[in-house]
């Protein structure tokens, strides 16, 4: 306990160097949290990908279409079970800053292949019957209010219809739910029938195929079979797993997982080069203070302790302070990212860093203190 009015005392000498040098502190923090909470988005959406499907897209790109003709292809080959297709349809509502997933899928056999999505018997019995007819994912019916029964239009920044024009209108006929991970219940699903019949152009295709192997050991085996089908076709396939296929479909925005790490990099190199500055100015300007201590009866070993201490007590009271503010913001911008939270391993790095933070940028003025001659220390008193 002696410890604790030295601790306090040494950190509040210069208060304002001590408060500008938190904040700062604290804002990387914030920033650390907000950033692994998005990127934790996005790994559990890698991590909830089964290992029974597989995603085809054309060898050539992801947004080139593939034809429909080699669904009974696919069918066909030894080790699959089931097949669907999905398309990417690219759409907003009412502004495009309001992003909607949307799918033309057949809904017969994209539900059966997505145990996770759970919509009622009836609502899939409507969305078949329905031509305009449409699912979402409890997510996406709250964040816009919408309900069954709604007329909904949508603008595709891709597909046009044959008349000319880019809104689509939908009739809600159900709403799903993903209890395993809210964030898949962000999407619009339709029937690919009443997609295919309207569009401009492209009729006949589908963007990629979704496949359901007997076996999941023998997926990459499967996955193979099927480009060797189409080898040397004018539509050439490449089969991968769905974990492959989602980062890929993430990457298409951006590679989520280097931007956060460059961001964290560039800034918490700068604040290692603030807090080790801060601290090697305070350790220099208490130099007579702690030639003090030592005539007292401290040890090298115990002022060493009360150097590293008041940087560890800075650096995780920044951290915590951030982390909270970062986990306070996430709820206000469910809207926008979906659900995304600090969970106890992000707490748990971000606290492990700020203890490295701490002993990197205090460590050094804290050997310093061990080389101090108390005598010529004095003298400059």
């Amino acid at each position: 306990m002696k410890f604790l009015p030295l601790l306090w005392a040494g950190l509040w000498r210069k208060r304002t160097r001590t408060i500008f040098t938190l904040l700062s502190i604290v804002v990387a923090f914030v920033l650390f949290g907000m950033l692994q909470g998005v990127n934790a988005v996005f790994s559990n959406a890698l991590n909830a990908a089964a290992v029974d499907r597989l995603s085809v897209v054309s060898r050539i790109s992801f947004t080139e279409p593939l034809p429909f003709s080699y669904l009974a292809q696919i069918e066909s080959l030894p080790g699959v079970a089931a097949v669907a297709y999905q398309s990417w349809f690219g759409t907003y509502y009412q502004d495009p800053k309001n992003f909607v997933f949307s799918f033309p899928v057949d809904p017969v056999r994209f539900f059966p292949l997505y145990p996770e999505l759970q919509l009622p018997k009836d609502e899939l019995a409507a969305l078949v019957r329905t031509r305009t007819g449409a699912v979402v994912g409890r997510e996406l019916a709250r964040k816009y209010g919408w309900k069954i029964g709604d007329r909904v239009p949508l603008h595709s920044v891709i597909w046009t219809q044959a008349n000319g024009r880019s809104d689509w209108q939908f009739d809600i006929v159900g709403i799903y739910d993903a209890p395993n991970d809210p964030n898949q219940g962000i999407s619009f699903f339709f029937n690919h029938s009443y997609f295919d019949e309207a569009r401009s152009f492209s009729k006949g295709t589908v963007g990629w195929y979704v496949v359901k192997v007997k076996d999941p050991a023998q997926a990459m085996q499967v996955a193979a079979a099927i480009d060797r089908r189409f080898a040397n076709s004018p539509d050439e396939t490449k089969s991968q797993s769905e974990k492959e296929f989602t980062q890929a479909f993430i990457k298409q925005a951006a590679d989520i997982s280097f931007i956060v790490s460059s961001i964290l990099g560039a800034v918490f190199f700068t604040l290692l080069f603030l807090t080790g500055n801060t601290m090697m100015q305070s350790v220099r300007e208490r130099v007579p203070e702690l030639a003090v201590l030592k005539t007292l009866g401290f040890t090298d070993f115990a002022v060493v302790v009360l150097v590293l201490c008041e940087a560890l007590v800075l650096c995780l009271a920044g951290a915590l302070i951030g982390l909270a503010i970062a986990a306070g913001i996430f709820p206000a911008l469910k809207r926008v990212i979906g659900e995304a939270s600090l969970s106890w391993s992000i707490l748990g790095l971000g606290s492990a860093v700020a203890v490295l933070l701490a002993l990197v940028t205090g460590l050094p003025p804290a050997w310093r203190t061990t080389r101090l001659n108390i005598v010529d220390a004095l003298a400059d008193r």
